[in-house]
């Protein structure tokens, strides 16, 4: 049996739920049942996740989708809705909608309708801003928050709440990321007049973070804005048109206008889509041994059972050194990945001296036991450069390489732009 939605067998507006009714049902040797929801919390922690059914469901959450994963859905998208976006272009998209396949999708829609070809950071900036103020990512993510918000009492300091832990961003060095629940206070004191207890404030957070509007650190006792990033542009717009009354084609301009104006988030196109490559060639091996020659290495890799960690564009605790294009943990050993698209000329030491200094860091951040080093090098290496490489067992592809690694592994070449 399946079930959708099944979160709504408890609610927060009712003080009773049915789920132990369903005890006898799931243990049926016969029926087994599938559950779905979106509201992850209540269904993960509060269904399925203690009281009659707990131990009854083996959970399986739904993550964002990988850069790459992304990047050809956007691609795919675009072919089945006839709106053009460059192949640069596609993991930007991916990026930018969170690895969310709901939002490249709508981005992608909103593209054709208008007409406009996704060929720069700029254009999608603006494409962006039209969805989430007025398209298909406000219709649909409007009418989730207002469903939601109108099942919790205190209807009016609900959304003022919800609305103002959208803008918390609380940089304190000690509570980093947390909201800070005495300045949402005085913020509802100073906007609408009402002097709301802090125990009323938390009960409200509790009740928005069952709906998935943020996240409650349920041992901690403290909440911290959801990493959504499509999400929280939107409850900022949202707070602004519904919450603070602001005129909507007022503040969709403003946000097109902001979104305009702003900086490109990547800076070298070629070289992220490359990157986006690079972690998934390092997801899809786990567990793998490949052959050297793909690395340019006298032996084969294996490659690790499973990455816990995976990040792009990571930045070292420590401050130090430039950010590493991939970083891949995975406990005792964790790759440091680097990519250079550059054609018409080879890579130099200095690239490689650059990735040495990046693993130093790591092992002072994170003391693993290993660290291996992967570069991709469009043009591959200066023979000074080929010397150094295998002197200090750093890995590296050249173009040919890695398309024959991503064929090894089923997955797409590199595009030729």
């Amino acid at each position: 049996m399946f079930l959708d939605e099944f979160q709504n067998t408890r609610l927060p507006q009712y003080n009773f739920d049915i789920v132990g009714y369903m005890q006898e049902a799931v243990e049926s040797p016969t029926c087994p049942h599938f559950v779905t929801g979106s509201a992850m919390s209540i269904l993960a922690r509060e269904i399925i996740g203690r009281g009659s059914l707990f131990g009854r469901f083996d959970g399986m959450n739904i993550e964002a989708m990988t850069g790459y994963w992304g990047t050809k859905l956007a691609l795919k998208s675009a072919g089945y809705r006839k709106a053009e976006i460059s192949e640069i272009m596609a993991p930007v998209i991916a990026e930018r909608c969170g690895g969310n396949p709901f939002y490249i999708n709508a981005v992608i829609r909103q593209a054709a309708k208008q007409n406009q070809p996704i060929l720069n950071e700029k254009t999608l900036n603006k494409i962006l801003a039209v969805d989430i103020t007025s398209g298909f990512i406000w219709g649909e993510l409007n009418d989730q928050v207002t469903k939601w918000i109108s099942r919790i009492n205190e209807y009016n300091i609900t959304k003022w709440i919800l609305y103002l832990s959208a803008l918390d961003e609380n940089t304190e060095e000690e509570n980093r990321g947390r909201l800070n629940i005495e300045r949402i206070q005085q913020e509802l004191l100073k906007r609408e007049g009402k002097n709301v207890s802090l125990d009323t404030i938390r009960d409200v957070l509790i009740k928005l973070s069952r709906g998935d509007l943020l996240e409650y650190l349920e041992l901690g006792g403290w909440f911290r804005r959801v990493k959504d990033p499509i999400l929280l542009e939107f409850l900022k717009v949202w707070g602004r048109i519904e919450v603070e009354g602001h005129n909507a084609n007022k503040v969709q301009n403003e946000i097109v206008t902001r979104y305009s104006a702003s900086s490109r988030r990547i800076r070298e196109y070629k070289g992220y889509l490359a990157e986006v490559h690079m972690s998934q060639i390092l997801l899809s091996a786990q567990s793998k041994t490949l052959s050297g020659k793909f690395f340019n290495y006298p032996d084969d890799v294996k490659i690790p059972d499973m990455f816990f960690f995976l990040r792009h564009r990571y930045r070292p605790e420590s401050g130090k050194g430039r950010e590493i294009d991939v970083l891949a943990a995975a406990g005792p050993e964790v790759w440091v990945c680097q990519s250079k698209w550059v054609t018409g000329r080879k890579i130099g030491i200095a690239v490689l001296k650059e990735m040495i200094l990046q693993a130093e860091t790591v092992k002072q951040d994170l003391d693993p036991e290993t660290v291996y080093m992967w570069l991709f090098a469009h043009d591959g290496l200066t023979k000074q450069a080929q010397a150094f490489a295998e002197k200090h067992r750093i890995f590296w592809s050249k173009r040919q390489e890695f398309d024959e690694l991503l064929e090894h592994l089923g997955l797409r070449k590199l595009p030729d732009l």
